[in-house]
C-alpha cells in the first residue's frame, strides 16, 4: 500500500519561500509521476505541479515562475520549492503518487493516492 507523508508547510509572511516534502513508501516511486495539489477553503483541489518519472515537469500558470518541482528517487521524495508566496497561495498542500501520463509523457490526472496534506498560510 502506498503511503505518502508530507511536511514543510507553515506560517509565512507574503514574498516568503517554503519548501515543501512528500515522502512515499510501498510503491515504485522512481517509475512513477509525482504531483502537487492545493485546496484552499472553500474551493476545489485544483494541480499545482508534476514531474514524471522522465522529469517533465508541468506547472498552473499561477505558479510557474514562482513555484519549481524536484524528485529525489533515492530518497523517495518529491518537493515543492515555493517562492514569492502570496495570500492567494494559502491552502491545504497534496502529494499524488501515480498520476497518469498521456500519449506524449505528459502528466495527465491523479491517481487515488493522497497524502494527508500539509497547511501553507500566507500573511499580508
Amino acid at each position: 500500500q502506498v503511503q505518502l507523508v508530507e511536511s514543510g508547510g507553515g506560517l509565512v509572511q507574503v514574498g516568503g519561500s517554503l519548501r515543501l516534502s512528500c515522502a512515499a513508501s510501498g510503491g515504485r516511486f522512481s517509475f512513477n509521476a509525482m504531483a502537487w495539489y492545493r485546496q484552499a477553503p472553500g474551493k476545489q483541489r485544483e494541480f499545482v505541479a508534476s514531474m514524471t518519472s522522465d522529469m517533465i515537469t508541468n506547472y498552473v500558470d499561477s505558479v510557474r515562475d514562482r513555484f519549481s518541482i524536484s524528485r529525489d528517487n533515492a530518497k523517495n521524495t518529491v518537493y515543492l520549492h515555493m517562492n514569492t508566496l502570496k495570500p492567494e497561495d494559502t491552502a491545504i498542500y497534496y502529494c499524488n503518487f501515480g498520476g497518469k501520463t498521456d500519449y506524449s509523457g505528459r502528466y495527465a490526472s491523479p491517481s487515488n493516492y493522497w497524502g494527508q496534506g500539509t497547511q501553507v498560510t500566507v500573511s499580508s
